[in-house]
């Protein structure tokens, strides 16, 4: 069943940024740096590993913190809400991440065997951040 909660006010925007790549016969290359190629210092690294086929992650927003995420190794998809419309962003390259701001409901699903999703915060680890309720979460969004 969709649910969406109809918030009017958007904050900034998601967007897929382009890392940069580095070709070599040996291996490629790519990074990300702190204010050059996302928009904020990083505070917070975590990393989502060996899910069980079907599973979900994520299904929270958060208050404060902005994120980064990278799909190191396989792919998944990042469905994410506004409370207006859901929007999916499907990653598979590793030199290209997903930039999620504060105030969007995330779901991240469809892992690939073995994949990797690298997540850089702004914040440090924060539980008070969290919004876990989805009801909550739209009227927050409503009152921006």
């Amino acid at each position: 069943m969709t649910k969406y909660c109809n918030a009017e006010k958007t904050l900034l925007v998601p967007q897929i940024i382009q890392l940069p790549k580095i070709l070599d016969k040996r291996g490629n290359l790519s990074f990300f740096e702190n204010d050059n190629h996302i928009p904020f210092a990083i505070k917070r690294t975590y990393w989502i590993y060996d899910v069980p086929g079907g599973e979900v992650r994520g299904s929270h927003a958060y208050r404060e913190s902005e994120e980064f995420i990278v799909a190191l190794s396989g792919s998944f998809d990042v469905v994410l809400d506004d409370g207006n419309e859901k929007k999916v962003y499907s990653l598979n390259r590793s030199y290209y991440g997903l930039y999620i701001p504060r105030m969007y409901w995330r779901e991240i699903n469809n892992f690939s065997t073995n994949s990797l999703a690298l997540v850089v915060s702004n914040t440090e680890y924060n539980e008070d951040d969290y919004i876990r309720d989805y009801g909550e979460f739209c009227t927050m969004r409503k009152n921006l």
